[in-house]
């Protein structure tokens, strides 16, 4: 990693570290989802950097992969909430996530702390060299010492220039995998629990979509959002709701035949089996000696 994408990164992690200390204070009862992502969202653009992903907001057993529609009206109430946040700086990505307990009487603090907890007893571990089942076991040890079950097919992730999701997966287990970090990768590494079952199954549509296969259409229509898709957001996950804000109605039209098609890939909520809720929390860390958290959460 040279010092030019060092600082880019760097900066995109801070600005992420502002996001998550906004994000608290907005994610509150009585406010619509829909608002809370894209205040967040349009603080991000007005940083002049980009949206690694849209903001997705987990509501309870919902664990991952869910951003509101365009014309969702759905609104916190006593819950259980997850935030992800992704911010990048020329393709310089980040990844960063906290959950906030809202019941009026502190329902799932212990599983909150407990999440929070793996996630800093793993990043100790983020060194050279390191294998990454490791990393898993302590996940798992932490998060099963307070009576709760890693959610064991999600994974934290290596981190590429425009790949939010590259190359080296982060277990929350021990999975066995004797696969070692190296100096300088920027990895996030992120624990989900539960009081279920441990894993998370598809569920509905969640909104985010990412260009799958780049290929001629015929359709004009689809050929413009494809190619505005391609120039903005290029490899980087988008939200269905910043195609209507662009084109419309005729935007969605066009996003569902790219889907149909299978240029475009719709990703689905990913939602824990037995319906239990679900915590998550998230850093993106460059490997070192001392391993460099550039996404602290404030």
């Amino acid at each position: 990693m040279n010092q030019e994408e060092r600082e880019k990164w760097l900066m995109a992690g801070k600005i992420a570290s502002e996001m998550v200390d906004y994000a608290k204070k907005i994610t509150k009862k009585g406010e619509k989802i829909l608002d809370i992502v894209e205040k967040i969202e349009s603080r991000i653009l007005e940083k002049n950097a980009q949206c690694s992903f849209p903001v997705n907001i987990g509501i309870n057993e919902k664990a991952a992969h869910f951003t509101p529609l365009h014309n969702d009206t759905t609104v916190l109430g006593e819950d259980l909430v997850k935030v992800d946040i992704g911010v990048a700086i020329d393709g310089y990505a980040t990844d960063t996530a906290f959950t906030i307990d809202l019941t009026s009487y502190g329902k799932y603090a212990k599983i909150v702390r407990a999440t929070n907890e793996a996630l800093r007893e793993a990043i100790k571990l983020a060194t050279p060299e390191q294998e990454v089942r490791v990393i898993g076991k302590k996940v798992q040890e932490v998060i099963t010492s307070y009576g709760f079950s890693p959610i064991r097919n999600l994974s934290g992730h290596e981190i590429k220039p425009y790949q939010v999701h590259a190359g080296l997966a982060i277990p929350n287990y021990d999975s066995g995998n004797s696969a070692k970090l190296k100096e300088d990768m920027v990895i996030a590494i992120e624990p989900f629990a539960t009081t279920g079952e441990g894993v998370v199954q598809d569920g509905k549509p969640g909104g985010d979509y990412k260009i799958n296969e780049k290929k001629a259409v015929r359709d004009r229509n689809a050929r413009e959002v494809l190619d505005y898709i391609d120039k903005t957001y290029k490899s980087l996950p988008f939200a269905s709701r910043w195609i209507h804000k662009k084109f419309g109605l005729g935007g969605l039209l066009a996003l569902q035949f790219l889907e149909q098609q299978g240029v475009v890939h719709h990703y689905k909520e990913l939602v824990e089996v037995s319906k239990k809720p679900t915590t998550h929390f998230e850093d993106t860390v460059i490997v070192g000696k001392k391993p460099r958290v550039i996404t602290k959460l404030l």
